[in-house]
C-alpha cells in the first residue's frame, strides 16, 4: 500500500529546519571508523534549498554498515558545496556538465563496496541503506532499484500524485515481464557494487540511452546478476515533483509515460 499523504517523518526533513551541525554530528555516527562498506554518491547542481534535508535523512539511517558520503559538486552558482562541507560530507568538483559525468566522478570518488545512487532533493527513509544494500549481498543481484513518491512543488496536489504512482507501478509491472527491466532504474533510488560498475565501463552510454538504466543493463548483461525491485514500503523514497513539472505537469507525463511503454 503506498502512501496517501506524506508520513511525518518525511515532513520533519521537509520542513523543518536542520542545521548543517545536525548532520555533521549523524554522519559521524553512520561513518564509524575504518573503511567504509558503502558509498552514497548524490550530483548536485544549485541544490543549496534542499541538499541539507537530503544529507539528513540519510545520515539519520539506522544501519550496521560503515557508510560515506560523495557529492560531485557539477558547477553549482550557490551555497551547495558551502552547505555539504558544513555538515562534514566529502564534496568534488565536475567542471564538465552533466549527470553522466558527475555520477562517474562519484563512482570514481567512492571507496565502499557497494554504491547507492541518491538525488539531493530527495528525502531517504531510515531504512533505505539496508533495505537497498541487503539484496546485494547475494550475487544473484547485480543492480536493486527502489519505489519513489513525490513531493508536490507545482500545482498537482498529493493526491493526484497517489494514483498516478500506481499507474507508474503498472507500467513497472510491464516492463519488467514484456519489454526490458533495465527502464525502471533511476539513479536517484539504486544501487550496485562499486567493482562491477567499473568493470562495464561506469554510467557511460550511447545517444538515447539513460545512463542509470543503460548501466543495469550492461551489469546485467555481463552475468553479475539480475535487476532487484525493493518492495519494502520502508524504502520508499521521496522527491520533489519537478521532473513531472519539466515534463510539462501531471497529465503530460503520464501521457509520455504510457505512450512510452505501449506506444
Amino acid at each position: 500500500m503506498r502512501p496517501i499523504g506524506i508520513p511525518d517523518y518525511i515532513n520533519h526533513y521537509i520542513n523543518g529546519k536542520i542545521e548543517p551541525a545536525e548532520v555533521y554530528a549523524a554522519y559521524q555516527k553512520l561513518r564509524k571508523s575504518g573503511p567504509p562498506d558503502v558509498t552514497i554518491s548524490i550530483p548536485a547542481y544549485n541544490e543549496e534549498l534542499t541538499i541539507v534535508q537530503t544529507l539528513a535523512s540519510l545520515c539519520n539511517n539506522i544501519t550496521g554498515r560503515a557508510v560515506e558520503i560523495v557529492v560531485v559538486n557539477n558547477n553549482s552558482k550557490d551555497k551547495t558545496e558551502e552547505l555539504v562541507k558544513a555538515c562534514g560530507v566529502t564534496c568534488v568538483v565536475q567542471t564538465i556538465q552533466g549527470i553522466t559525468v558527475s555520477r562517474n566522478m562519484g563512482l570514481d570518488t567512492a571507496t565502499g563496496k557497494y554504491i547507492l545512487n541518491a538525488d539531493a532533493d530527495t528525502i531517504y527513509p531510515k531504512d533505505w541503506i539496508e533495505e537497498m544494500v541487503k539484496p546485494l549481498d547475494s550475487d544473484k543481484v547485480a543492480i536493486t532499484y527502489g519505489r519513489f513518491s513525490f513531493i508536490p512543488v507545482g500545482s498537482t496536489g498529493r493526491f493526484t500524485y497517489f494514483f498516478y504512482e500506481y499507474i507508474a507501478d503498472f507500467t513497472r509491472l510491464y516492463n519488467k515481464h514484456f519489454k526490458n527491466e533495465a527502464v525502471n532504474v533511476y539513479g536517484f533510488n539504486s544501487g550496485f557494487r562499486r567493482e562491477q560498475g567499473l568493470q562495464v565501463d561506469s554510467f557511460n552510454h550511447p545517444p538515447g540511452t539513460n545512463e542509470d538504466g543503460f548501466l543495469a543493463l550492461k551489469l546485467k548483461n555481463k552475468g553479475f546478476g539480475n535487476l532487484y525491485q525493493v518492495k519494502s514500503p520502508k524504502a520508499i523514497v521521496w522527491t520533489t515533483d519537478r521532473r513531472i513539472q519539466i515534463d510539462g505537469g501531471i497529465w503530460k507525463a503520464t501521457f509520455k509515460r504510457l505512450k512510452r511503454v505501449f506506444g
